[in-house]
Parts: C-alpha cells; structure tokens; sequence
C-alpha cells in the first residue's frame, strides 16, 4: 500500500504543452502523483507559434516567467530539451531532464541544417544544466549512454486504463487501416500516402482530432500502421495494444521495446513503402493472425505498462532523489 502522508514532495514540472506526446504523459503523471500525496504544479507558458518553432516563444515568455517565479521547489521536472532552460532558473534541490526520443536526431530530421546545429548544441547545454535524467526508451537510454556517457533512468510511460471507460463499443470498418500522429517527415505519413490506393481496405488519418474521437476511430479499425522514419516509444501503439488493435510498425527506435514480430505485431524495415504495402494486404485477409496479434499484445501491455505495475516505481524514484 501507498502511504501518502510520506510523498508531500514540492515538484515544478515544465513543459511547452500539457496535451499530446511528453507533455501529455507529464499531465497524466502528475493526476496519479497528486492523488498519492504529491504536491505537482504545472508551469503553464503561452507559444507564439512560428510554423514548426514554437520553441523560442516558449523559452523566452518561461524564462521570464521563471525569474518572477521566486519559490523554492524540492524537485523541478522539465519535460523535454527546450524546457531546461527555463528549469534552469528555478530554484530546487534537484533537476530533473526527461527525454522521449533523441533528440538531436528529431531537429535533424524535421528542420534545416542550421537549425540542426543549434539544437544539437542546445541538447549538450541543457544536459549540463541538469542533475537527473529519464527516458522512457531502453533504446534512448543507450543511445546517450554511448554517444555522451550520460547515465538516463527508464521510466517507462504508463497507460490509464481508466481512460477507455467512455470508448464505448463501436461497429467495427471493415478492413479500415488507421494512421495517427502528426503529419511529419520523421513519422513517415508519405511512405502510407504513396500506397493507399493499393490498400485493400480503406486508410484513415487521424491528424488533429481530440484524443477521444480518435480513439474511438481506432477502435473501429482493422490496423493501425506506423511506418515512422524515427521514433521513441509512442503511446498510440500501447493504446492500440489495449484496444486489441493489431499494429504493423518499421522497426526503429524504441519500436522493438513494445512489438516483437510475429508475436506481439509486425516489424518492417523502415522507408520500405512496397514491403508496408505488401505486410498490410497479408494481415487483412489473415484475421487469425490478427486476433493472436491482438490478444498477446493486451496481455503484454496489461502487464507491463498499467499504473498498478508503475506508478510505485514513479513514487521511488521521486521519493529517493531527495535522500
């Protein structure tokens, strides 16, 4: 049992968005954390959004809104590179980096060369501002320890099983192929485009829609597809996985983490459109394989990435950094 009187941590978490991606998973964090004891407040910073660099209004308003901030914190928790350097002028006993994805490579991908440059140097500049990292990656994990000798903790993300109580039953689409995630190079939603129209079924993109309807679209789906480029660990295959949605997924990154092929769902080779095309139409008109993909893959996530199973980890790790 959890004893809640002993968890009455002080703790800033600092992020360019509580919704979606990292941010979403620091807000989901800090419920559980609150219910158990934790005192979790959230640094809510305006953007002033410039295309893809929401970046530089986000550092620059949370510096300021740092500097005016004069509490002392037990813990400060910035939750991805650019938030650092506002955690940086927080005042705590210790601070906390968590980084879902490597993220020089990120920049690279997404934006110019120059913009490249400054990120990569940003990302060693924010390292150094830092006592704690986290990831929720083995393959991250690895990847700083042998790039920068950079010891990061795993902290895998959980998924709230909760949350699907109002994602009632849905009439299933036949053959409906699903992809969601943002409409970016890295994710690789050109490499499904180019093959949809020799899809046996129908694709849907879920781009922009809030989190409940696109889980009910999911839920009415035969497939989901991820064919990124480069990626961490996303929680729309755990949320798949729950759903008993079977995934076909290229084998990059954090990937191979969730989805052993032919067990728990199918790894392709990245950047391979004719092979995505080709494992699709294989898995539609195979639905016993999709059921054997699906139910191993709920009882996986059901067993290693529940709250039950890791929010007494969260608790430690938070608990031990003081002592």
């Amino acid at each position: 049992m959890i004893d809640k009187k002993s968890n009455n941590l002080n703790i800033l978490y600092i992020s360019p968005t509580f919704v979606g991606g990292i941010g979403g998973h620091a807000f989901r964090v800090s419920e559980k954390l609150n219910q158990n004891g934790f005192d979790i407040e959230l640094m809510k910073i305006p953007h002033i959004a410039i295309k893809n660099l929401k970046n530089p209004s986000f550092t620059i308003f949370g510096s300021i809104q740092a500097i005016l901030n004069l509490k002392e914190y037990d813990i400060v928790h910035a939750w991805n590179i650019p938030s650092a350097f506002i955690m940086k002028k927080i005042k705590a006993k210790k601070k906390i980096l968590s980084v879902h994805g490597v993220y020089g490579q990120q920049i690279e991908q997404i934006h110019s060369n120059i913009i490249s440059k400054i990120g990569k140097r940003a990302e060693k500049e924010a390292f150094k501002i830092t006592n704690v990292f986290t990831t929720d990656s083995k393959y991250v994990q690895s990847f700083y320890k042998n790039k920068l000798n950079i010891d990061f903790i795993h902290l895998p993300a959980p998924l709230d099983k909760s949350k699907f109580e109002e994602i009632y039953e849905l009439k299933k689409e036949q053959n409906q192929i699903i992809y969601i995630g943002r409409n970016s190079y890295e994710k690789g939603i050109d490499i499904l485009k180019k093959i949809e129209n020799n899809v046996n079924g129908t694709v849907v993109y879920c781009i922009d829609l809030p989190w409940n309807e696109t889980m009910k679209q999911l839920k009415k789906s035969t497939i989901l597809v991820v064919p990124s480029r480069m990626e961490s660990i996303p929680q729309v295959i755990k949320e798949a996985f729950f759903l008993k949605i079977p995934v076909i997924a290229t084998n990059v990154g954090g990937l191979p983490e969730l989805i052993k092929d032919g067990e728990t769902g199918i790894l392709i080779q990245s950047d391979d459109s004719e092979l995505l095309l080709d494992e699709i139409n294989k898995l539609l008109k195979n639905p016993n394989l999709q059921l054997i993909l699906s139910n191993n893959a709920h009882e996986f996530i059901l067993k290693n990435y529940s709250w039950d199973y890791l929010l007494p980890k969260y608790i430690e790790f938070y608990k031990n950094l003081l002592k």
